[in-house]
């Protein structure tokens, strides 16, 4: 295929809509709109309950703050321009809009798996270094690492949109997603995209990958030291503490890994795949997030109760 003239270098995409159902995407633009209102309502009653709760400011809490405001920050650079164009029909966003959406959600998906990783840390000290766990996580190392957290997330991830940016793109400008996600974009590209690919793939596998790994290791020391306990109820009452952030991780990396293999091995799935996958990334981890906690913490729940 022949390469486009230098005035298509910055064409502007096109947002996938939803195969067969092109007629009611309103209604699915209502249910998208009610599960984005519960996670914005959900991550600011967390941020407000952490904020007023002086029982809760503690590093775990903090943690938890952390992985609001990313929440709320990347449902907010996704959903609306959904929304826009279910509701409204403007299915082309441009060039340079692209790349940043892009890069917001690939450097908040990493800042937010940094945090799980930090708080898997932090039940790691609590449970096997209890003495020991104010002085190393004080209020100010807990500040530091959601910098570090948030500097870890643009260094590794800012490059992908700077590798696309030359690139000329073919005359298919058509996404199999409402939003944009590196893989999608770079597909179009009518240039050799493996260095795209290659930096691409080692983001992904030093950033949540490695992450990963760290939070099953921190597990797996958390049990051992469970297992010492004598009793029964003893073991189970110190592992319920990690309950609430076994399940904010396993709401995080399954709909990550879902999405991730339909890219790298389902071209021959059906487009509503893509689509569905690519939604339940977006919105389930922000949605079930603050409900988690809320229910496994019963310190928030009072809060809520009194505020309300």
């Amino acid at each position: 295929m022949p390469f486009p003239n230098s005035s298509d270098l910055r064409p502007s995409f096109i947002l996938a809509s939803i195969p067969g159902l092109e007629a009611a995407q309103s209604w699915v633009a209502v249910l998208l709109c009610c599960a984005y209102i519960l996670a914005l309502t959900g991550n600011c009653v967390v941020l407000l309950v952490v904020r007023l709760e002086p029982s809760l400011h503690a590093p775990m809490y903090f943690f938890l703050c952390m992985l609001a405001a990313i929440d709320l920050a990347l449902s907010t650079c996704t959903v609306p321009r959904v929304l826009s164009f279910y509701w409204f029909g403007t299915r082309e966003i441009s060039f340079g809009a692209c790349l940043l959406q892009m890069f917001l959600i690939h450097s908040l998906s990493a800042v937010e798996s940094t945090v799980l990783l930090a708080m898997a840390v932090d039940r790691y000290v609590a449970i096997c270094h209890p003495l020991r766990h104010a002085a190393i996580l004080t209020n100010a190392a807990t500040a530091k690492i959601g910098l570090a957290a948030m500097a870890r997330g643009v260094l590794f991830f800012l490059p992908l949109p700077l590798l696309l940016l030359p690139l000329p793109f073919c005359s298919s400008r058509a996404l199999s997603h409402s939003f944009c996600l590196h893989q999608d974009v770079m597909n179009l590209a009518c240039a050799n995209t493996t260095p795209s690919v290659v930096y691409g793939l080692t983001a992904i596998l030093l950033v949540m990958g490695l992450d990963a790994v760290l939070i099953c290791l921190s597990y797996v020391l958390i049990l051992k030291a469970v297992l010492r306990l004598a009793a029964w109820k003893e073991r189970l009452k110190v592992f319920s503490t990690c309950i609430a952030h076994i399940c904010v991780v396993l709401a995080f990396y399954v709909p990550l890994i879902g999405l991730s293999v339909v890219h790298r091995f389902g071209r021959d799935l059906a487009p509503l795949v893509h689509i569905t996958m690519g939604n339940i990334y977006i919105l389930v981890p922000s949605v079930l997030n603050p409900i988690i906690y809320g229910v496994r913490t019963k310190q928030i729940q009072r809060r809520i109760l009194s505020l309300l």
